[in-house]
């Protein structure tokens, strides 16, 4: 593991220590927290092969989620593909605020692997849903991840273009969609950049369209008393805030993450 750590360090992976244990652990199918008792000479041939070839993707900068085939979210483990955003700890903010208040009906705008709408889903066991997204392999993960998580009975997935197919109104609309602008694409981590789907990343112009198309059309889809959630950049809590203001949304709030940055915008109906 110290030869695999070094050469991930030297490949500028963020934290070869960490990812070089959870990579030995998957290629000897055993627990993380059992690696430190692995011996090297304890390592079997096929298991150092499964482990370099692992080391190797990770040092071109392949995400540990796609070689694993899996991310923890919310303390659950998602299926999850190169197909779909990497769910990330900063979306659980998003989830925490969701789950602050009550909802019977949820809207999840841009599904990719399901992790939002299968998490509040699971939370809240008299809840049921909706997810969309534009891609159609994005809504079979997100499937696949209602079916592990039990919830597929009060899951509807389906391929739309935003509110395009969508019907019936929610107490709860939530997205996190593609909000980087496309100058900072080649700014981003090669992780980011190189091996996740760019259309959940960015918009190709100014990161702000998709808040656009939902202040302007959410409304006509919440209940009187219904709440949207949207995940935005940590910069752009000025330039959302005003999109809302300007389609007549009431109580706008910007809420941070765990680390302090602006990470959710809270609207409601005007009153």
């Amino acid at each position: 593991m110290v030869a695999a750590m070094a050469r991930l360090r030297a490949a500028g992976v963020p934290d070869p220590a960490r990812d070089a244990r959870v990579l030995l652990a998957h290629a000897a199918r055993v627990d993380a927290a059992r690696v430190t008792l692995i011996a090297p000479e304890d390592i079997a041939p096929d298991i150092a092969e499964r482990y370099d070839h692992l080391v190797a993707l990770r040092a071109v900068r392949v995400p540990v989620s796609q070689l694993i085939g899996s991310r923890e979210f919310y303390g659950r483990r998602f299926d999850i593909s190169s197909e779909v955003l990497d769910p990330r700890p900063e979306t659980e903010t998003l989830v925490e605020t969701a789950l602050c208040g009550p909802f019977d009906r949820v809207l999840d705008l841009g599904v990719g692997s399901g992790c939002i709408l299968v998490t509040l889903l699971a939370e809240r066991p008299e809840a049921s849903g909706v997810g969309v997204d534009i891609s159609e392999v994005a809504c079979l993960q997100a499937s696949a991840n209602a079916v592990l998580h039990a919830v597929a009975d009060r899951a509807m997935l389906q391929q739309s273009d935003w509110f395009d197919r969508v019907e019936d109104r929610f107490d709860l609309i939530v997205s996190n969609p593609p909000y980087l602008a496309a100058s900072e694409m080649q700014h981003v981590q090669p992780e980011l950049r190189d091996h996740e789907p760019r259309a959940a990343l960015t918009d190709e112009a100014d990161g702000l369209s998709a808040y656009r198309v939902i202040a302007a059309e959410a409304q006509g889809y919440l209940s009187a008393t219904g709440r949207v959630l949207v995940e935005i950049g940590w910069r752009q809590a000025p330039d959302v805030q005003q999109i809302f203001q300007e389609q007549g949304w009431g109580e706008i709030a910007i809420l941070p993450d765990l680390g302090g940055r602006d990470r959710v915008l809270c609207a409601s109906k005007p009153g």
